[in-house]
């Protein structure tokens, strides 16, 4: 009798990246991309004079996280990026949490990445071609102060 894979555990295949929910603070967006989802750690570099090596010790530093970006489609009178954007005056702009969470089959979280203080830095419109078909998209660079990954 063939084997039909209904008898495989389900943590055997990696997760599909299409199915994820974002979430700015409670309002839940639909995107059609996300990328910037990176944590890095700086080197310190450090001898000391009596080293009897002749190289560096490499510490960890500081972490640094990288900008992210988010692409969706533009709809008839939906300019939530722009109103938020305009509110940035003089480090009054509300930071907002931000809940990027991969999906499973079911819709349940598997995999949540959490961006702390979240505000846009920049947004970017659609270009615009008298001879194209494709889809209008425009995106926002958001910055934040800290990314925390977990498991659902």
């Amino acid at each position: 009798m063939a084997d039909d894979g209904s008898a495989q555990s389900t943590t055997i295949w990696p997760l599909p990246k299409f199915h994820f929910e974002v979430k700015w603070d409670t309002n839940v967006m639909s995107f059609q991309e996300v990328s910037g989802l990176d944590v890095q750690s700086e080197e310190i570099k450090y001898r000391h004079g009596d080293s009897k090596d002749f190289s560096v010790i490499k510490m960890p530093g500081l972490k640094k996280v990288g900008n992210v970006t988010m692409k969706k489609g533009i709809f008839k009178a939906d300019n939530g990026f722009w109103v938020w954007f305009n509110d940035i005056k003089m480090n009054t702009i509300k930071r907002v949490p931000v809940t990027i969470s991969l999906l499973d089959e079911a819709g349940a979280p598997t995999m949540v990445w959490t961006l702390a203080n979240a505000w846009p830095t920049k947004i970017t419109g659609t270009d615009l071609k008298a001879e194209g078909n494709e889809v209008a998209v425009e995106s926002i660079e958001i910055v934040h102060e800290g990314l925390t990954i977990s498991n659902g």
